[in-house]
């Protein structure tokens, strides 16, 4: 299954608030569909499949690439579900995003994608580039690459910057310092639910 280029909304009201995807609010409070106002007891099945999908709509990711990050936290030491969190949050295109400098996570992508981002004064333009502790994350030094940064500067998606960053907004420049502490991660998700769905898939 490819990412997801459909309406927005329609996920948003499916699975709740998905602070990444959009920062658009929906109207209708219940889900889309002819029977989104009817009450239907949820299997264990479906309460684990959407947390699932929670995580992979928020970050942007295919069925694969979200196979491959649980199977990448699982071969780490510690508790998995923290790890694949980390691993998520670390994405360029998510940092980008955090800082402050698109207002969604496929807005961050974009400017990752069309080169506008650089990494320890390097230009990366893979969204899925891990950020580690100590990478400087920066605008490219470019007239129409700070234009663009500045606008959305104005209205970041999220109003606080976690405290595994700090960003400098005259200079355009920021900084990872650590790892996302669990606190600081903005999707209400249950992460042990996601790792459950996966260990009766591999």
């Amino acid at each position: 299954m490819s990412r997801y280029r459909g309406p927005r909304l329609r996920i948003v009201r499916r699975l709740g608030d998905l602070p990444g995807l959009t920062r658009k609010n929906a109207k209708r409070a219940y889900p889309p569909g002819q029977h989104g106002q009817t009450r239907k007891k949820r299997s264990e099945y479906a309460i684990r499949l959407e947390e699932k999908q929670k995580l992979r709509f928020n970050y942007g990711l295919s069925e694969r690439q979200m196979l491959r990050y649980v199977l990448k936290a699982r071969r780490t030491t510690g508790s998995t579900g923290q790890i694949l969190l980390e691993l998520l949050e670390m994405r360029l295109d998510n940092t980008v995003f955090r800082m402050g400098m698109a207002p969604t996570i496929p807005g961050a992508r974009q400017l990752v994608n069309h080169g506008h981002i650089t990494v320890n004064g390097r230009t990366v333009n893979v969204p899925s580039y891990n950020c580690r502790p100590g990478d400087t994350i920066a605008v490219r030094d470019r007239e129409k690459s700070r234009k663009l940064v500045e606008a959305n500067l104005q209205s970041p998606g999220l109003a606080h910057l976690p405290s595994h960053l700090e960003f400098d907004k005259d200079k355009f420049t920021g900084k990872v310092n650590g790892k996302i502490e669990r606190e600081w991660v903005a999707l209400q998700v249950n992460e042990l639910l996601v790792v459950e769905y996966y260990s009766r898939q591999v």
